[in-house]
């Protein structure tokens, strides 16, 4: 049976039938999708395996776009790590045949990306690049072409030590004033008051809010369970002023993930904030809902976390707001 799910702009058709492999495949239209699973299950229908027709693999970037297209479209959250691959595949690294690909060249964009952005990005990278790697040694059978994992034999940065950055009331006050639309001006406000993820914001669509009820439904989160996520006051707010169906759209913010990213960023440099990324409003929001006096297992049920040490590092409660508790 074929299933469809319309993501990144993109639709993914997948068939499962027993016996057999899963497929799938990813395309521009439905229509092409649709096209594409009925030969499919016309062909299982008939006793014939279908298989992906073999594709040469020449440089690094052949390897990066058949995973893309194969392994990350169909995972949760794909968007952040696509646009990672995408980068990869554009750049200098991706234009490497893979018979000369070695450590050193490894080495060499670790140092690069260095210069260009945190210790810990470059581990994701790096993560990500070793996973790509494995997948093409084992399951593609390259590693006559590619051999070790070069990836395995290359010294890592790092880890950077985890994050405490709050907003100050002045600070939020510019973003908010710097947004360029009210659509992320709606983002960011969101964000804040319901500690989603930003993949969780984009993915909302309005058959999952339930506005009498004051929640939201999340029903495919990073941690692969479902979700419900209790509504403030002002995130309600925000929901009830959203105009609907703008483009036919059924999800409720209509911004893809890079333009979500390029617009923090003009934002952030035209208020003047320095060091502030999306994913600080998630423990900002996380914060406050201890500073409201919610206990760990209140906030966890908010947030999704299953390990409950992880709350910990977002339990940055300010000390004036803990002083106004103790008179």
């Amino acid at each position: 049976m074929a299933s469809f799910t319309k993501r990144n702009g993109n639709w993914r058709v997948r068939i499962r039938r027993t016996g057999y492999p899963s497929l799938t495949k990813s395309f521009q239209t439905k229509a092409q999708a649709i096209k594409w699973s009925q030969d499919m299950e016309r062909r299982l229908g008939e006793g014939c395996t279908p298989t992906f027709p073999s594709e040469p693999f020449v440089h690094v970037s052949d390897v990066l776009k058949r995973y893309r297209e194969r392994v990350t479209e169909t995972k949760k959250g794909s968007s952040v790590e696509s646009y990672r691959i995408r980068a990869l595949e554009r750049s200098w690294f991706g234009e490497i045949e893979l018979k000369n690909l070695d450590s050193r060249h490894v080495a060499d964009y670790r140092d690069q990306r260095l210069s260009e952005v945190t210790s810990g990005t470059v581990l994701k990278e790096l993560g990500l690049l070793s996973v790509i790697i494995n997948n093409a040694i084992s399951e593609w059978g390259l590693r006559s072409l590619i051999g070790n994992n070069p990836v395995s034999g290359t010294n890592k940065p790092r880890a950077p030590r985890p994050r405490n950055r709050r907003l100050e009331d002045d600070e939020l006050k510019k973003l908010l004033k710097a947004c360029s639309s009210p659509f992320f001006r709606a983002v960011i406000l969101f964000a804040i008051e319901t500690g989603m993820r930003r993949g969780e914001i984009l993915s909302l669509t309005w058959e999952n809010v339930y506005l009498e009820k004051r929640y939201v439904h999340l029903p495919d989160t990073k941690n692969g369970d479902s979700r419900d996520v209790p509504l403030s006051p002002m995130a309600l707010e925000l929901l009830r002023e959203l105009p609907r169906n703008i483009r036919g759209d059924q999800v409720v913010f209509p911004i893809h993930y890079e333009a979500l990213k390029s617009a923090w960023g003009r934002a952030c440099s035209k208020a003047g904030i320095i060091d502030q990324r999306f994913h600080d409003l998630r423990h900002e929001a996380t914060s406050r809902f201890f500073e409201k006096g919610l206990i760990v297992m209140e906030v966890a049920a908010i947030t999704g976390h299953k390990d409950l040490r992880m709350l910990q590092r977002y339990t940055h409660l300010r000390a004036e707001d803990l002083a106004r508790k103790m008179e």
